[in-house]
């Protein structure tokens, strides 16, 4: 138990939200990667670390395990990464749940989804622009506020003293100047640090994420690849949200260190159980501070993630109604009452887990 209550810090809740946001923004982890990584040789990349909270809750508190479990259950759609969608006059199409990672685990389909994936003739991403890097320098540069300050602002004016020498101390740790990063914004450096070291270095090596890897491989086998947003209004998504937030998101990152590890394999784990519905459960009650800032939470998925699934439903139907799709975007776009699974219902599909 000491090890999830050592994770269970109140300054804890705000960085794991940008932590979740690498794998709700499918366009964040390349653009870290191309800001950060890009050009780096990493001849050995370093060993992944990190324990399954859950695992060790269920030892070491089986209540909370159990409260956690109910609350995962009680959530709609809660359980299942392959879903198929049928509608009337289309021929059927299926629904896959990604996460944005390089890890092995995750970039093995389960039998179900792969089967789907060889038969289907059209796959369907969250954006194709991470395919073209032209066209992430062009989203980069269209507006360039999004990213970056214009104006005399920096990081470190926004910081305590010590909050700025914190997160000098951990970018040097990761190899990265300071100043280079003085006048970015703070949403885009608290995601990269909430990545573990391994993930960073597979992909700057060149490892595609799951995503990635389906588009491509889509692509060298003859079949249409489509994509539901544009990395510019994935952009804009993200920056949207109150700079006080992400410069609180920015402290906490920073003060949760290598604890981030932790928090990956856990996420890596619950993914390949399906168990999409137990993220949230999970990261409110071993984080305490998630309960005050309720708002918070709200805010972030109503931007992060409700909204843009309203717009990838919009999209993706006139691609669907041709049939035989294969759409793949990030997990936590699934479950819930106001998740892809439930929205396709709304939007006149029969929807139906595989493989369960």
């Amino acid at each position: 138990m000491k090890r999830v209550i050592a994770i269970a810090d109140r300054a804890a809740s705000a960085s794991l939200k940008l932590l979740v946001a690498v794998n709700v923004l499918f366009f964040l982890s390349f653009l870290i990667v191309l800001l950060f990584t890009a050009g780096k040789a990493h001849a050995v990349i370093p060993t992944c670390t990190g324990a399954d909270m859950m695992s060790a809750l269920q030892k070491s508190d089986p209540a909370t395990y159990r409260k956690i479990e109910t609350e995962a259950a009680a959530t709609l759609n809660g359980k299942g990464l392959l879903w198929k969608l049928e509608k009337p006059g289309e021929n059927p199409s299926f629904l896959f749940g990604t996460m944005h990672m390089t890890d092995a685990r995750v970039t093995s389909l389960p039998p179900a989804a792969q089967t789907a994936y060889d038969a289907a003739g059209t796959i369907i991403i969250e954006t194709t622009d991470v395919l073209d890097k032209q066209k992430m320098m062009t989203a980069m540069l269209k507006e360039p506020d999004l990213m970056m300050f214009t104006d005399s602002t920096t990081l470190s004016s926004l910081l305590s003293p010590d909050d700025a020498a914190a997160m000098n101390s951990a970018l040097d740790a990761r190899g990265i100047p300071p100043l280079t990063v003085a006048k970015m914004k703070p949403w885009l450096l608290s995601a990269m640090l909430a990545l573990p070291a391994c993930e960073l270095a597979r992909q700057s090596g060149g490892a595609p994420v799951l995503d990635v890897k389906l588009a491509e491989g889509a692509k060298a086998s003859g079949k249409t690849v489509e994509g539901l947003e544009t990395a510019e209004s994935q952009l804009r998504a993200m920056a949207s949200l109150p700079l006080a937030f992400h410069m609180k998101g920015l402290v906490d990152t920073v003060k949760l260190g290598d604890k981030v590890n932790d928090v990956n394999e856990t996420m890596i784990v619950l993914y390949q159980r399906g168990e999409t519905g137990m993220f949230w459960p999970l990261f409110r009650t071993v984080l305490p501070g998630a309960d005050d800032d309720k708002a918070g939470y709200a805010a972030f998925e109503e931007t992060m993630i409700t909204s843009r699934n309203k717009v990838m439903v919009d999209h993706a139907m006139p691609i669907l109604a041709k049939g035989n799709a294969f759409m793949a975007v990030g997990a936590l776009h699934l479950p819930g009452p106001e998740g892809l699974v439930e929205d396709f219902r709304k939007a006149g599909y029969t929807v139906t887990p595989v493989g369960l």
